[in-house]
């Protein structure tokens, strides 16, 4: 089986083209074992890129522990540069089904191969049982959820994969690594969150770290990314342009006044091709 290794701001993932190759037997099985750092490829999980009926290609995402995603903002943004640059689709402008619908997005070309891809990530959803989350509110604003580090404020938004985000003065270790696995698996997430640890910085600008479900924590999240940047408008510490800072890299956000849909603009690079067997 052909692979090819790829990231989004150090977010990596194994890559397969399954268009042109046949779908892996077990896609979750493969997942854990590619993912592994040790002794597979190493990675943050698995992403199938799929023949569509209905767009350029069809993204399906494994995290490093088997489970199917939804979407991923970094994940996608590689695909279109996979898609691209490696003649699936020759097309300025491609649609990428997900999890999340059939997605549009902007390819920026340097010296002919992707270089960076600017996502229309749709309408953030907001409404607390679609994100889906046991919590009150549309969406649930700054509610208090207890952790090992005590009580801390969440606000809830799903870009097609749920997300807690959670405001901070300072972002350490123990938050990211006691509270984002317990909360991840709180009783008021059915489907598991993500959770994000925010430092605001400026009306313009965020720092920020997320515990991924079902990776833990990761160099990166766009979709965690763009429910930060809604989460900052909701609450009033963010302009509608923002930048996002990751472990990474950085991300250009914009939830859009007039289409009410979320734009995130970001680098796709390829690492390595190689051959898993079997």
């Amino acid at each position: 089986m052909r692979f090819i290794k790829m990231h989004g701001i150090g977010n990596d993932y194994v890559y397969v083209d399954c268009v042109n190759q046949p779908m892996p037997a077990d896609p979750a099985a493969l997942a854990r074992v590619v993912s592994d750092r040790h002794f597979g490829v190493g990675g943050d999980g698995l992403i199938l890129v799929c023949p569509s009926d209905k767009a350029d290609a069809r993204m399906r995402m494994f995290n490093a522990d088997g489970s199917e995603s939804e979407m991923c903002g970094n994940g996608v943004r590689c695909v279109a540069k996979m898609v691209y640059d490696h003649g699936i689709a020759r097309k300025p402008r491609l649609a990428i089904e997900t999890g999340r619908g059939v997605l549009q997005l902007d390819l920026h070309l340097k010296n002919g191969l992707v270089d960076s891809v600017t996502v229309d990530m749709g309408e953030p959803i907001l409404e607390a049982s679609a994100i889906p989350t046991t919590l009150t509110g549309t969406p649930p604003v700054e509610v208090e959820l207890e952790s090992p580090l005590g009580i801390l404020k969440v606000t809830c938004v799903s870009m097609g994969n749920p997300h807690a985000v959670i405001f901070v003065d300072a972002i350490t270790d123990a938050l990211v690594h006691q509270a984002g696995p317990v909360l991840e698996r709180h009783p008021a997430f059915p489907r598991r969150a993500n959770i994000e640890f925010v430092k605001v910085l400026s009306c313009e600008r965020f720092e920020m770290r997320v515990w991924e479900r079902g990776s833990g924590e990761t160099l990166a999240c766009g979709t965690g990314a763009c429910a930060v940047a809604v989460a900052g408008i909701l609450t009033g510490r963010l302009d509608r342009r923002c930048e996002g800072k990751l472990l990474g890299g950085s991300l250009q956000l914009e939830w859009s006044q007039a289409t009410n849909h979320v734009l995130m603009t970001g680098p796709a690079a390829e690492v390595f091709v190689g051959e898993w067997p079997g």
